[in-house]
């Protein structure tokens, strides 16, 4: 077991970083635990991805964010976050995942798949892009299904199927289209969905209306075969030709994980985790919660931008409370 540590982040994505560079102002020791690479959720975004914000809506620690265009795409977002690591010297173990979160008397122990260290406090700043809704049907396992999108020159010249009506969906129709694909979408509703980014709905909605998309409303996945989809539509069961289907369903925080810690939820639609909004304290006494987990399944609520505050609000009740 290390050292007891004032406190321990789970998630080293920006807002675990924030709260990392919060406890080093603060004069407290620190540790960040996150179980893949570096700013982990972004690593992952789509290659060509470019971010809604401005750059320096997406600063931490008063470090500048020097973008060639008015919005940052993945890779400057990559870079910059790792100048924010370096240029802090926060204490990050990577490549490291969190078992298990026990509090005993006034210290958590936190085992994780290397070590268990002891903390005075924790932080749950954690992602939820690693946890993918499912659709829950046969043939869901096979090679050809994704519900990661990363570039669409391996999908020239494929059958293709992109489920879902929101952002991630029509970027990826749109994009493996212009580049050769042949793309079918599958959407639950009956149209695109409004919050769909103003400028890309109506190229959507055109290529829908003039048929070069082909879109099935109302519509689910049934099965899926290493040749085929089939489509469970208003006018009855169709199949077609197909090589991938890309699941863009959307992604939720891992609430398994964060019962396990003792978090509790609001008896809501959204699975709202309990804390105090101020302090962003869970009901267990120095377990906070950061960024996106704390609006429970409306993971589009909080953002880089809106959720760095987090960091300050938690290291300020945590040097009252260690005084």
């Amino acid at each position: 077991m290390n050292n007891l540590t004032d406190l321990l982040i789970i998630g080293a994505g920006p807002i675990g970083l924030a709260c990392g560079i919060e406890a080093k102002k603060a004069g407290l020791s620190h540790i960040i635990i996150e179980k893949g690479c570096l700013v982990n959720s972004l690593y992952h975004y789509p290659n060509n991805m470019m971010f809604f914000s401005t750059s320096e809506k997406l600063e931490i620690g008063r470090v500048p964010f020097i973008s060639h265009s008015p919005k940052p795409n993945r890779a400057e977002a990559l870079e910059y976050y790792r100048r924010v690591c370096s240029s802090w010297d926060l204490n990050v173990n990577l490549y490291e995942e969190v078992k298990s979160v026990k509090k005993h008397d006034n210290n958590f122990e936190i085992s994780t798949s290397k070590n268990t260290y002891s903390a005075k406090a924790v932080v749950l700043a954690l992602g939820f892009y690693d946890l993918p809704y499912l659709l829950n049907v046969p043939g869901e396992d096979l090679l050809k299904v994704k519900h990661y999108y990363d570039e669409p020159h391996p999908y020239f010249k494929q059958k293709i199927v992109v489920v879902g009506a929101a952002n991630s969906a029509v970027d990826v129709a749109l994009e493996t289209w212009r580049k050769g694909a042949e793309v079918t979408m599958v959407i639950r509703e009956s149209g695109i969905k409004d919050n769909v980014k103003y400028w890309v709905k109506p190229d959507m909605e055109n290529r829908i209306k003039e048929g070069t998309i082909k879109s099935y409303f109302h519509s689910t996945i049934k099965r899926i075969t290493p040749t085929t989809v089939e489509i469970n539509t208003p006018d009855g069961d169709v199949i077609i030709e197909n090589d991938f289907v890309l699941a863009m369903t959307g992604y939720q925080p891992p609430f398994k994980f964060m019962e396990d810690c003792g978090v509790t939820f609001q008896n809501d639609v959204d699975h709202t985790p309990v804390y105090n909004e101020v302090t962003m304290e869970s009901g267990v006494p120095q377990l906070y919660l950061a960024g996106v987990v704390c609006g429970g399944l409306r993971t589009g609520k909080w953002f880089i931008e809106n959720s760095r505050v987090h960091a300050e609000q938690i290291i300020g009740d945590l040097k009252m409370k260690l005084r």
